[in-house]
């Protein structure tokens, strides 16, 4: 289950980072800026992505024993 935390939350981090990447450089990459339902609030999901990131990593981090 930690490893699943972990890759999920990783995916989040990095979606998360070229969605904030794409929205200051207009670059076109990441999955955020492609799904029409964030329009105009991508900045908002990316930054929500890495907050689930860290997270995740958080949760990941009690399963360890």
């Amino acid at each position: 289950m930690r490893k699943v935390l972990e890759a999920v939350g990783f995916v989040a981090l990095v979606q998360g980072v070229l969605g904030l990447v794409q929205e200051f450089t207009h670059w076109h990459v990441g999955l955020v800026q492609r799904v029409s339902f964030f329009d105009g609030y991508a900045a908002v999901v990316s930054f929500l992505l890495i907050v689930l990131a860290c997270a995740l990593f958080a949760a990941a981090d009690t399963r360890r024993k």
